[in-house]
């Protein structure tokens, strides 16, 4: 079933951000320009996946249902947009904080131990991973897989720089690797989500599969892309950058 498919793969998924982590526990240190080339690395996986793996199979899937191409680059169109409106609703309604800019989102952010706000912030990272791991389960094992590979390897780094930033701000080694742990475990939740959704309906597939593309893109655009430009080290995050969005197209076209 494509439902427990993508419940593994999301747990892979999740297990590799866990394991980006690990190295903390060693005392191992990261600099800020290694911390952004794996940021920008992060960033070209999800690009070239939310294009090659999402959006195009998307756009072909609703020109095969309704035999016309515009109205399949309207649905492609709606997907996206949709996709990133969901999580700029996130990004401005979750109380979280930024490792560098500092606290965003509506609630009482007093409230909330500052540890809490890291977590949300990852969780709205990780959510729409989770929904394009499903929904690509939802289309096929090999698409799934193609996607689930992917995200698992940009996963590794982005753990890791999660953790080292934990450590930073002065939490225990094993929290760090804890919460880290648990910012991947939402990526299960998106996974089961996005697959459920589309083998409701093939009618919701390519709707599902643009919705997942927009939500990365927004990601990419308002968090990934501005973090690691913020810090002078742009070459190594373009570097980065370059390599992720080329692993990831290649790994779709041989293993999708």
């Amino acid at each position: 079933m494509p439902v427990v498919s993508a419940a593994l793969g999301g747990t892979v998924a999740a297990l590799a951000t866990t394991a980006g982590a690990i190295p903390t526990l060693g005392g191992k240190k990261m600099s800020r320009a290694t911390s952004d080339l794996m940021l920008g690395f992060a960033a070209g996986v999800m690009l070239s996946a939310a294009y090659f793996s999402l959006i195009l199979p998307g756009i072909d899937l609703a020109q095969e249902q309704y035999g016309s191409v515009w109205i399949a680059a309207a649905m492609a169109a709606v997907g996206v947009a949709l996709g990133a409106g969901f999580v700029a609703f996130l990004n401005a309604r979750i109380p979280h904080e930024h490792f560098s800019s500092g606290p965003e989102g509506g609630g009482d952010q007093a409230s909330l131990a500052r540890i809490w706000l890291f977590v949300f912030a990852i969780t709205i990272h990780n959510l729409p991973e989770g929904l394009s791991i499903g929904v690509a389960f939802g289309v096929d094992q090999s698409k799934g897989l193609s996607v689930m590979t992917g995200i698992s390897l940009q996963d590794i780094p982005e753990g890791l720089a999660v953790a080292v930033a934990l450590t930073g701000l002065g939490y225990s080694r094993w929290k760090a690797l804890l919460v880290t742990g648990l910012t991947g475990a939402v990526e299960i939740v998106g996974a089961v989500i996005g697959a459920f959704a589309v083998t409701i309906s093939a009618a919701l597939l390519p709707l599902g599969l643009t919705f997942a593309a927009g939500a990365m893109l927004f990601i990419i655009s308002h968090e990934i892309v501005p973090e690691t430009h913020r810090n002078g080290h742009q070459n190594r995050a373009t570097l980065g950058f370059m390599i992720g969005l080329i692993l990831m197209m290649f790994l779709d076209v041989t293993l999708g």
